[in-house]
């Protein structure tokens, strides 16, 4: 396949850009439309678009699929991991304002974050392994 240098100039420029917006829409999901899931999804998409325009065989050089399989575990842990935090120390499943040395406000924003954090990787990897999976076939 012969690759465009246009396409190819304009996704190299593009895809970092892409990136870091969905990095922003992690960071602004507590205060405004966004959060985790849209983030992750958005990173995806920067990722998958640079698979589409430069390879597969490009993309594995920079993300392989068993680090994929491991963003997704973390991801869940992390999300698991706050929630057991805070009923450990006498609250319920994810109750923020529970988390150690945090007062009420800040407990609930680092522990949004958190979990928005954790959400963005599962998301982000899951949408990357099942982009590959259904174009396996043409490996």
């Amino acid at each position: 396949m012969k690759r465009h240098i246009v396409l190819v100039m304009a996704t190299r420029i593009m895809v970092p850009f892409i990136l870091i917006f969905s990095l922003y829409v992690l960071a602004h999901g507590e205060i405004s439309p966004g959060g985790g899931f849209q983030g992750g999804v958005i990173f995806a998409a920067g990722w998958i678009l640079y698979a589409m325009v430069l390879g597969k065989e490009e993309f594995y050089k920079r993300i392989s699929r068993k680090m994929l399989l491991a963003f997704t575990a973390i991801g869940v842990m992390i999300y698991t991991l706050v929630g057991y935090v805070s009923m450990f120390n006498g609250g319920t499943y994810l109750e923020y304002a529970k988390l150690p040395g945090l007062d009420m406000k800040t407990g609930n924003s680092i522990g949004l974050l958190l979990i928005e954090i954790g959400v963005f990787i599962t998301v982000f990897s899951v949408m990357l392994l099942l982009f590959f999976e259904v174009g396996k076939k043409d490996d």
